[in-house]
Formats: structure tokens, sequence, C-alpha cells
């Protein structure tokens, strides 16, 4: 009996449903604040912040 989480549709279907909300996610302007989140992170990382 196949999973219905291992085939190829089911896969190319939630990379598509991934893409879809990084768009949306982009056309929202949240791509300049996720940026900043992640470059604080590395600065604290490697201590200078």
């Amino acid at each position: 009996m196949k999973r219905p989480l291992q085939s190829p549709t089911t896969g190319i279907l939630i990379a598509i449903a991934g893409v879809l909300m990084m768009g949306f996610g982009i056309f929202r302007g949240e791509m300049s604040v996720v940026l900043a989140k992640a470059v604080n992170i590395c600065l604290e990382c490697i201590g200078i912040g």
C-alpha cells in the first residue's frame, strides 16, 4: 500500500505551496524583516552584537 505523503504528486504540490507562500511573504514586504533577523542572529553567534 502506497503512503499518500510519499507520492511524487504530493511532493510537487507541497513545493508549489512553499513557493506560493514565499511569494506572498515577499509581496507583503517580509523579506527585509527576515533578512534583518538573520543578520542579527549571525552577529550574535560571532559575538559582535
